[in-house]
């Protein structure tokens, strides 16, 4: 078993109530004061640098080695937000707050990052410095940006960036990695429509939005179907439509709006979804004598790892969980991720870590009512993330093999 995280298991029950802490005081994006104050008060006690208010509500810790002869630093980032979900569990820890909820395990990444502070700083089994990041605002908020923004990787140098993030549909015990895209792009789509409001009973007289809005919505079917070559990935969902009132049978609106997401991995797909969309929207609302605009929203770029840190990054899970149990190959998905922002500025990888299925317990899935974290992986995600420090910076003595 991998060294750092048999030393961790023994600080287990410690860990899992701070998890567990953290799970029922969730806290929206940019409002995590609470979770920074436990992150805070943890690293203080164990005598560990750390850096406030980067990107608002972030925080940096700072562990060197045994030596920093190398000159060599790397990053390793958790997120700490919460959703604005309601909880639907039961348990002793769940959420407080009504409209809050760790719905999406950022409780036990903040949590094994702690832990994997604590471990790097009793030990310092490696020659350089590992900066541990804990990020503001992931849910939707672009925090990883704001971060960056903040002077993140020129106040704190990392040659490589790592995270790692729970995902309940691989056994406990698993770690992916892949090179190349993890991740996909996430924009927000808004499609305005403004046409004639009337009587239902005198529709001649209107120029009905719901109806151009239908038209749009069938027509953006064929956006990828036929525009996107059937090798690359991509998604147009049109999620909602707003238009009138429930209440007013007879009454033809005058505006009604479209909001949804586009998801793809090339910036060419990611480019042509746009024009085509833009030219569909216009002409199809022109067309039926409404007017149409769209506002398209680049949110969060892919997530795509780079080839030799990915490489690097499932060897060391190799050393973590045996190499039996990590997957090399895991599809990408097509949902986001702000850790992209910063594989935008640095080399690194994004990982997954296997959480277990429904046959322990742990089988709803990310942003589901009823999700938890599992204390269980807390070790292995903090002793994975310990082992990237160390094997990215051994120690002249000690030699590359931390397994």
């Amino acid at each position: 078993m991998n060294r750092a995280v048999e030393h961790i298991r023994r600080w287990h029950d410690e860990f899992a109530s701070i998890r567990r802490d953290l799970h029922a005081h969730p806290e929206l994006g940019f409002e995590e004061h609470r979770t920074a104050r436990v992150v805070a008060e943890r690293l203080t006690a164990l005598g560990i640098e750390f850096h406030t208010g980067i990107g608002r509500t972030g925080i940096v810790a700072v562990v060197r080695g045994r030596s920093t002869s190398s000159g060599r630093s790397v990053g390793l980032r958790a997120d700490m937000d919460a959703l604005p979900m309601q909880e639907e569990n039961s348990f002793a820890h769940r959420s407080r707050y009504d409209g809050r909820m760790h719905g999406c395990g950022h409780d036990g990444h903040t949590t094994m990052l702690l832990a994997a502070a604590r471990y790097l700083h009793e030990t310092r089994a490696f020659d350089g410095t590992a900066t541990l990041i804990f990020q503001p605002g992931e849910e939707g908020y672009a925090g990883g940006r704001a971060m960056i923004e903040d002077g993140l990787f020129e106040r704190f140098p990392a040659d490589q960036v790592y995270a790692l993030h729970n995902w309940p549909g691989l056994p406990a015990g698993t770690i992916a990695v892949r090179p190349g895209p993890m991740m996909a792009a996430a924009d927000r789509i808004t499609i305005s429509i403004e046409g004639k409001g009337g009587h239902g009973a005198h529709p001649h007289r209107t120029i009905d939005p719901v109806v151009v809005a239908a038209h749009i919505i069938t027509a953006a079917q064929t956006i990828v179907s036929r525009n996107v070559s059937p090798i690359d990935m991509a998604v147009v969902s049109l999620c909602s439509v707003q238009a009138g009132h429930p209440g007013a049978m007879s009454v033809v609106p005058r505006t009604a709006q479209i909001v949804g997401t586009a998801r793809t991995f090339k910036a060419t797909v990611q480019d042509t979804i746009e024009e085509r969309l833009r030219e569909l929207v216009t002409s199809v609302a022109a067309a039926l004598g409404a007017k149409a605009t769209l506002n398209y929203e680049r949110l969060y770029p892919a997530t795509i790892n780079s080839t030799p840190e990915a490489l690097f990054a499932a060897d060391v899970a190799d050393g973590v969980v045996g190499r039996g149990n990590v997957i090399r190959d895991l599809d990408p998905s097509m949902g986001a991720e702000d850790f992209s922002f910063m594989l935008q500025q640095r080399p690194g990888a994004y990982a997954r870590l296997g959480q277990g299925g429904a046959g322990d317990g742990h089988g709803c899935f990310l942003h589901d009512t009823r999700y938890d974290f599992n204390d269980a992986v807390i070790p292995i995600g903090a002793g994975y993330l310990a082992s990237l420090a160390e094997r990215s910076m051994p120690l002249p003595d000690v030699g590359d093999d931390r397994g």
